[in-house]
């Protein structure tokens, strides 16, 4: 495997009017407003077409503690690692706990350790949108400045807009998503910014492979 991978030949095939965007995000408890923020960014990319696959709360909790020297992985472990692997896009969301993210999103962050081998290492060259809902703004900002120093780790694209949510400030709305426009209108974008990256990212992938492999200039 190459240190940098440029075979685009797994986008090829994908159908470029509706890209797959995962989205991995919640707390334990129901209707939270980390889960309601990213149903919220989901439903958005919907709109623009997409197809698309939740991971909430209630998913995460049953997950194991991910165990690096363990091979097996339960059913909702492998759940989650294939979706992510046929995936265009990912949107993460999780709560600021003590300035940081949750242990139960970054459980299931940490199970796509198994994508290293993969044709297409990690979340190498895709789009992710951070979303992080925090009651007050120093928890939301380390929060987010971490969630996105994760997809660095992983190889992937944060979205140029990362969604910080101060909960004492907005707090979720009870019919869905939030009472403050202005925090459904950053939703929204994060939405369409990961449907339209992935979008280009499959164009680009389609153009690559139809002009055959091409001698590397490095």
């Amino acid at each position: 495997m190459n240190a940098i991978d440029t075979n685009f030949a797994h986008f090829a095939d994908r159908d470029q009017d509706r890209p797959f965007i995962v989205g991995i995000g919640g707390t334990t408890r129901p209707g939270s407003s980390t889960e309601s923020a990213l149903r919220a960014a989901l439903q958005y990319a919907e709109a623009l077409g997409a197809e698309t696959q939740l991971f909430g709360g209630e998913a995460l909790s049953t997950l194991d503690v991910y165990s690096p020297e363990q091979r097996e992985r339960s059913p909702a472990q492998r759940a989650i690692v294939d979706a992510v692997r046929r995936a265009d896009a990912v949107i993460l969301a999780s709560p600021g706990y003590h300035g940081g993210v949750s242990g139960l999103v970054k459980n299931a962050i940490d199970l796509l350790e198994d994508l290293r081998a993969d044709e297409r290492v990690y979340l190498d060259g895709m789009p992710v949108g951070c979303i992080v809902t925090a009651a007050g703004w120093q928890g939301c900002n380390t929060t987010l400045g971490a969630l996105r120093s994760i997809v660095h780790a992983l190889r992937g694209w944060p979205t140029p807009l990362g969604v910080a949510v101060n909960t004492e400030l907005s707090p979720a709305a009870s019919g869905g998503g939030f009472a403050d426009p202005h925090v459904n209108g950053q939703l929204a974008l994060v939405g369409r910014q990961v449907v339209e990256f992935a979008r280009m990212s499959q164009a680009l992938a389609s153009a690559t492979h139809a002009a055959g492999p091409r001698e590397r200039a490095w």
